[in-house]
């Protein structure tokens, strides 16, 4: 395999932070953010926040699925089933309450459907739940600071460090294709192939949870299974070459990781997690040390949201649900395999971030001409486009 990977060369660039950048990221932060005040001198209301413990009984027995400790409910937000949260309002904290309610007859769980049933709860907290302004107080819960003045200045230190990492992370992808594109190598289309496959295996298992198949979705995407499989493939072959490039570099330059190298890792582990180094040694091994491996485009959004003050969010990984690896392939729980993480994103609305394992793709996506284009009303009143 022939192919240059010294003296290439490309541009660093360089991004200024503004004021209005500044004051943008704030009001995002600001926007994902919720104050809580606990409530002392008044019974709930519409609109508070319970924490509380409940446990559902039907027929005298305790049923599965019925039980929680410390739940978190939104009086009037209708989360559950119609007659409960109405009968928390006008409580305190420590109440002990009986709720009874009635299933829908139309309810996911069968052998609950219909019947009555009664709630045994405990009233642990009340909570009101506002916006923050952009004062003192938003500096000190949000982003431990003192003043705003100091949030700011911090929030622009972060943005210039991840713009600067971004812009390096950029290099090295560009420096990366470069390389590749130089490369006197033909990808093994049997490789390709199998990558190709293990796209169309995960998205196949994500329809499935919602009953639906390819097929179904290729009629509402006015596309075909080949089409995709032809759309997957310079995406996949260019991941292949790229992957035999940087075990190739490695081996020409006798690349490992250094013990400072994994010694930082370990750092930035016991930081996101708030433990101690003596805390995570029962867990690391030489399978932990390899279990996980970011893509560029996933550090970068790592970096991303680690700007905006997310690097503490609670993780979603979204993955095949086949296996506990992210090929769906490798079925159950195998052992020794590495969680590849492709890209990450901020769910602000649910308050976490979802790590893009394997393959795995989020739905819904949508061609150049989505089908929906070409759905049509006549003038006799006939829709026309349908499938």
């Amino acid at each position: 395999m022939e192919f240059k990977y010294r003296g290439l060369r490309a541009r660093l660039e360089h991004v200024d932070v503004t004021d209005e950048e500044v004051t943008r990221q704030l009001v995002r932060l600001q926007q994902q953010s919720q104050r809580r005040t606990p409530v002392f001198d008044r019974p709930s209301q519409n609109g508070d926040e319970l924490v509380l413990d409940y446990a559902g009984f039907a027929d005298g027995q305790q049923f599965a699925g019925g039980t929680a400790e410390k739940q978190t409910l939104a009086l009037g937000s209708g989360t559950f089933i119609p007659g409960f949260e109405e009968q928390l309002v006008g409580k305190n904290p420590g109440d002990d309450v009986t709720v009874h309610v009635t299933f829908p007859a139309q309810y996911h769980a069968p052998e609950l459907a219909g019947k009555d049933a009664e709630f045994r709860c405990h009233i642990h907290e009340i909570r009101t739940v506002a916006p923050y302004a952009l004062d003192d107080t938003f500096a000190k819960e949000v982003g431990e600071c003192e003043t705003m003045d100091e949030m700011r200045q911090k929030m622009r230190t972060s943005l210039e460090d991840y713009y600067a990492e971004r812009a390096e992370m950029e290099l090295r992808e560009r420096l990366l294709h470069q390389a590749a594109a130089s490369m006197d190598f033909t990808p093994d289309p049997a490789e390709i192939s199998k990558a190709v496959e293990e796209q169309l295996d995960t998205m196949s298992a994500q329809l499935a949870q919602k009953n639906l198949t390819l097929e179904d979705y290729c009629k509402f995407t006015n596309s075909t299974l080949d089409q995709m499989r032809e759309d997957a493939r310079p995406g996949a072959e260019q991941a292949v070459r790229i992957k035999a490039l940087v075990r190739k570099v490695a081996q020409l330059e006798d690349l490992h990781a250094a013990e400072e190298d994994v010694a930082q890792a370990l750092s930035e582990i016991c930081r996101a997690n708030h433990m101690t180094m003596e805390e995570l040694q029962p867990y690391y091994d030489d399978a932990f040390a390899a279990a996980v491996e970011y893509s560029p485009e996933a550090e970068e959004q790592l970096a991303q949201m680690a700007a905006l003050g997310l690097e503490y969010a609670p993780v979603c990984i979204a993955k095949t649900q086949y296996s506990l690896s992210d090929n769906a392939k490798l079925l159950g729980r195998p052992q020794g395999h590495t969680l590849h993480i492709r890209g990450l994103t901020a769910s602000c609305g649910a308050g976490f971030a979802v790590a893009l394992a394997g393959s795995v793709l989020t739905m819904p996506g949508l061609p150049a001409h989505p089908a929906a284009m070409d759905i049509s009303l006549t003038d006799d009143g006939r829709i026309t486009g349908l499938f």
